[in-house]
């Protein structure tokens, strides 16, 4: 049987060979690493079948036909459309030859791609059309700043003394000066391991003036990509103009880490008469606090929708796969599902991020399963529709009484070094396990885990658990996650969307979000289940769930020849 075997084995194209790593992309350009390498290395592989590579392509999210994407790029809403556009290779899976793909939608949900928006054929940007930002003109004129790639360096303009010639990129949108006669527009850099942002500015968008100084600084967090800066209400629910400031007004400053490739933001004040922008709390600064997501996102972008007064969030979201799985499906990457993100008013220190409510047009069928009881150890399957499109709303409570009579309940928790959803305390972990086979040897769970110190106070970690998502070894699998604030009287409450290879979860109403990149083997098509979980052991739980499944986004070609 064996000889029969090996010949099954070299029919399937989609059997690896030993893999010598692949070439690092983008770094000789001065830009972050494009290539994704796995923990173990690449010298690992799995027999991936048409059907199984096929399953991982999403159904809702935003992603091109085939060929490689990553950053949002100058998201807007102009003339009753929303426009989207994003860094893309026409010729590959894999990162290079970088222009500008551009979709446009009626409600960021269902897309119409149209012809590239930019592609290199400038001296300028010859070499790659990379990371930039729209901005609208008192007369309706739009103006999209980007970095440029030059056969020899990168090129934008002249940078400040002592900033290497590579270490500084991507625009942001522009915001009126104090008196309003000019635009000021900020770009990421760094000056050895400091983390900087400079800022320009502008009357025509032709030349430019550097102001002097930073407009904000933090040590040790290296290269600043993808800067972005916006004001929030605290006051209001609805979204600002980038150009607005005064009372009631905070400024966020975002930054993507080069070096650790998340997206990180603070809260703070901008004195814009100093060009300055200070935190309000120096501990959650920029790269050492808060964090967009604490799962795979990076290269995020904001801008003001006009239409409906609020601000969106855009952000890529890589595989986490080899890139020759990515070169065998002929695709690599989704954007996330458009956020919402406003001032949380109950905490005074976060953002609430959460799906646009134009996602749920595309619930239909939904099931509800109410006041489920979990003992310790305990899981219980939940009968649901195609499983690999879902929307998951829950909320858990912990029995009261046990709850207040634990005392030192693992307070050092920590999700990324914790072992897991199998690493049992007397308060967590508890949740939903999604992209699960029924026996369980695949399944991703997304838990809550209650730390308590012996002075009683408690504190609630927020995990997604993909160390059993799949059998494949050539993906990666992690543990994320991260303390996440729960106000008095507050159930614990997650929304999950869950879209075949890509799950975005949001707990309590968006304080913290955590995207993961999962490949299941066994897990996909019907063979997809959902469970909840209690694997405390000192305490019981009551689950409510509600799942809607989900309908597939129309995302095509705009129809030209169509009157």
């Amino acid at each position: 049987m064996a000889p029969i075997k090996k010949s099954l084995q070299l029919l399937n194209p989609y059997r690896q060979a030993a893999r010598t790593p692949p070439p690092s992309r983008g770094v000789s350009q001065g830009v972050s690493e494009k290539t994704f390498r796995l923990a173990g290395g690449e010298n690992v592989s799995y027999s991936w079948t048409k059907s199984m590579l096929s399953w991982q392509r999403t159904s809702y999210h935003f992603q091109p036909d085939h060929n490689w994407m990553n950053d949002p790029n100058g998201p807007l809403y102009y003339k009753e459309w929303y426009h989207f556009f994003y860094q893309y290779n026409p010729d590959s899976a894999v990162w290079g030859n970088i222009s500008w793909g551009h979709a446009v939608s009626k409600d960021l949900i269902h897309w119409f791609y149209l012809p590239f928006a930019m592609v290199p054929d400038h001296w300028y940007d010859i070499s790659g059309v990379w990371t930039g930002s729209a901005t609208f003109l008192p007369d309706g004129q739009i103006v999209m700043i980007y970095t440029g790639d030059t056969v020899d360096i990168v090129q934008f303009w002249f940078p400040h003394p002592g900033i290497g010639i590579k270490d500084f990129r991507d625009p942001t949108t522009a915001w009126l000066s104090p008196d309003g006669d000019k635009w000021r527009f900020a770009i990421g850099s760094k000056v050895n391991k400091t983390g900087i942002s400079l800022v320009y500015e502008t009357v025509d968008f032709k030349s430019y003036d550097m102001l002097d100084g930073y407009l904000h600084e933090v040590p040790g967090t290296g290269m600043w990509e993808c800067v972005d800066f916006y004001p929030v209400s605290t006051k209001e629910v609805n979204g600002l103009d980038t150009s607005v400031n005064g009372p009631g007004i905070k400024h966020v400053l975002k930054a993507s880490l080069d070096d650790d490739k998340n997206d990180y933001y603070a809260l703070g004040t901008y004195d814009q008469f100093e060009n300055k922008w200070v935190p309000d709390d120096p501990k959650l600064d920029v790269g050492i606090g808060l964090r967009y997501d604490y799962g795979r996102y990076y290269a995020s972008k904001t801008f003001y929708d006009q239409n409906k007064q609020r601000r969106i969030l855009w952000g890529w979201v890589k595989e986490t796969d080899s890139e020759y799985d990515d070169i065998l499906k002929g695709w690599a990457s989704v954007q996330s599902i458009p956020r919402t993100v406003v001032f949380d008013r109950k905490t005074g220190s976060n953002l609430l991020q959460w799906p646009v409510i134009e996602v749920e047009e595309l619930r239909s069928k939904s099931v509800e399963f109410d006041n489920v009881k979990l003992g310790p150890g305990s899981i219980a399957p939940l009968k649901v529709g195609s499983p690999s499109q879902l929307d998951i709303v829950a909320s858990f409570e912990i029995d009261k009484d046990a709850f207040e009579g634990t005392v030192g309940a693992n307070a050092s928790y920590s999700c990324p070094t914790s072992g897991g959803a199998a690493n049992r305390g007397k308060l967590g972990p508890f949740g939903i396990i999604v992209l699960a086979d029924e026996t369980l040897s695949e399944g991703t769970p997304i838990y809550f885990y209650v730390a308590k110190g012996a002075n009683g106070k408690a504190e609630t970690h927020f995990c997604a658990d993909e160390s059993r998502s799949s059998e494949a070894p050539d993906v990666s699998k992690v543990v994320y996650g991260s303390k996440v604030p729960v106000i008095d009287g507050e159930k614990y409450s997650v929304r999950s969307l869950v879209d075949h290879s890509i799950v975005e979860s949001f707990a309590q109403g968006g304080r913290r979000v955590i995207t993961s990149r999962i490949y299941p083997t066994n897990a996909i098509n019907g063979a997809a289940r959902v469970f909840l979980f209690n694997n405390a052991t000192g305490v019981s739980v009551t689950a409510s769930v509600k799942i809607w499944n989900m309908g597939s986004a129309d995302i095509r070609q705009f129809p030209f020849n169509q009157s």
